[in-house]
C-alpha cells in the first residue's frame, strides 16, 4: 500500500490549515508543502498536521529567476544554495522526507553560459545541497521537467547521468508523469531504468489535471514504481492549464482542483492498487 501525499501549491490563496483539511478528509496520510518557509506561520501548520493527523511528506522548492542554480550571477547561484538550504531545514524541522531540486529557474529555456559550464555549476551545487541534505536526515529528488520549462534536464537518462556525477546516496531521481508525457518515449520502462535510484513521484495526467482526466494509463506507470521498490510518497502535482496558472488559481478561476480533484487523485490510483491485487 502506498503512503499517498498532495501538494499544497494548487490551493492558492487560501489558508494551509483548509487546505490540510480537505486532503485528510480525502484520505491522504501526508501533505507535500510549497518551499516558502518565511511565509508559513509554522506553529499553525503544525497544529493542523497534529489535528488532522496527516505528515508532512516532502518539500517543492521554488526555482525563480533569483533561485536558479546554474546563474551566470555567482550571486544568484549562492542565493539558489542558501534557498534550498533553507528548504532542508524546514523540512528536517517538520520531519519531511524529501526536498525537490531542479538546476533552472522555472521557465528558463536557454542556458546564460557554457551549457559545460552550467552542467558542472549544477553537479557541485547537487553535491553541496546532498551533503547538507544528509546531515539532516532529508533526501534531495531531482526532478527533470520538460523542455519548455527548462533546458538542461529533460529526460530520465540526462537525470541518472546527473546523478552518476554527483554520486551521493543523499540525491535521487524524481518521476513527474506530466513531464514525463512530453519527453518520455516509455515513461513506466524509464522509471524502471532509475530502480533503487527512484527518491520521490508526482502523478498527473497528461493535461496536469487529477489522474483519469487525461489520456494517460497509469496502470503500468504504478507496475513500474512497484517493480522499483519505491517505498516513498505517491504525491499529485496537478496545476490548471492555462498560461497564467497562478492567476486562473488566485482568482478562483479553477475550483475543481481543490475538492473535486483531491478526492479524484487518490480514487483512481487506490483502483490501479486494488486491480493489481493490492501490491
Amino acid at each position: 500500500m502506498f503512503r499517498y501525499t498532495y501538494n499544497t501549491l494548487v490551493y492558492s490563496g487560501e489558508a494551509i490549515e483548509t487546505g490540510i483539511e480537505r486532503i485528510a478528509k480525502a484520505g491522504y496520510s501526508g501533505v507535500e508543502l510549497v518551499g516558502e518557509p518565511e511565509q508559513q506561520d509554522e506553529a499553525a501548520l503544525r497544529s493542523a498536521l497534529n489535528q488532522h493527523r496527516v505528515a508532512a511528506s516532502s518539500i517543492v522548492s521554488i526555482y525563480t529567476p533569483e533561485r536558479d542554480i546554474v546563474s551566470s550571477s555567482p550571486e544568484v547561484r549562492a542565493n539558489a544554495i542558501k534557498y534550498v538550504k533553507g528548504n532542508i531545514d524546514y523540512a528536517a524541522r517538520l520531519g519531511a522526507e524529501v526536498v525537490t531540486f531542479t538546476p533552472t529557474a522555472c521557465m528558463k529555456i536557454v542556458p546564460e553560459a557554457d551549457i559545460k559550464q552550467e552542467w558542472a555549476w549544477a553537479v557541485d551545487a547537487a553535491g553541496e545541497l546532498a551533503a547538507y541534505a544528509g546531515e539532516n536526515g532529508v533526501r534531495l529528488a531531482l526532478e527533470p521537467w520538460n523542455r519548455y520549462e527548462t533546458y538542461l534536464i529533460n529526460r530520465t537518462e540526462q537525470a541518472l547521468q546527473f546523478l552518476d556525477e554527483v554520486d551521493s546516496p543523499h540525491i535521487g531521481y524524481m518521476v513527474d508523469t506530466f513531464h514525463m508525457s512530453i519527453e518520455e518515449r516509455d515513461i513506466a520502462e524509464s522509471i524502471r531504468k532509475a530502480g533503487n535510484r527512484l527518491a520521490h513521484v508526482h502523478l498527473a495526467d497528461t493535461n496536469r489535471a487529477a489522474p483519469g482526466y487525461g489520456h494517460l494509463d497509469f496502470e503500468p506507470i504504478i507496475q513500474a514504481i512497484v517493480d522499483a521498490g519505491y517505498k516513498g510518497w505517491i504525491s499529485y502535482e496537478l496545476l490548471p492549464a492555462a498560461g497564467d496558472v497562478w492567476g486562473v488559481l488566485s482568482g478562483a478561476g479553477a475550483p475543481e482542483f481543490k475538492d473535486e480533484y483531491t478526492a479524484a487523485a487518490i480514487q483512481h490510483t487506490r483502483a490501479i492498487e486494488r486491480r493489481l491485487g493490492g501490491l
